[in-house]
């Protein structure tokens, strides 16, 4: 399921850095958004890509075993899933050397490191909220 974007910018502000789409960058579920702010949520989509993409902002690289052990709680099925979504979005690279057993490490791209504010800003509000809470 793709987001829409909601919402009103204030009188004054229609041509802000976080105005509504308009219409016609809005699309129905399963097509390609259009919207800045869709765009990053179906890049960023699942509730283990984001975990995903702190690992490798933290490592810049990493294995699947090594992502296997940071996520513990993630099952091979979503994390293979996640690994094929991100490698798709240009965010991560997969690298496989020719040995036996074959060697895959999955490396940050230059895009996936621009990811970094958003991930950031996702921690900082998430620490306030549970600071909030208590």
């Amino acid at each position: 399921m793709t987001h829409q974007t909601v919402g009103h910018a204030p009188a004054g502000d229609q041509d802000g850095p976080l105005a509504d789409c308009p219409d016609s960058a809005l699309v129905p579920p399963g097509h390609e958004p259009r919207c800045p702010v869709d765009i990053t949520l179906a890049t960023l989509s699942g509730r283990w890509t984001p975990l995903l993409l702190r690992e490798f902002l933290r490592r810049g690289q990493a294995t699947y075993s090594e992502l296997s052990a940071a996520l513990p709680a993630l099952s091979d099925k979503v994390l293979s899933d996640r690994l094929a979504q991100l490698t798709s979005a240009g965010v991560i690279e997969r690298h496989r050397k020719p040995s036996w057993p074959p060697r895959v490490r999955y490396i940050l791209t230059s895009q996936g490191r621009v990811l970094e504010p958003v991930v950031r800003s996702m921690w900082e509000w998430g620490m306030a909220r549970r600071d909030a809470l208590g």
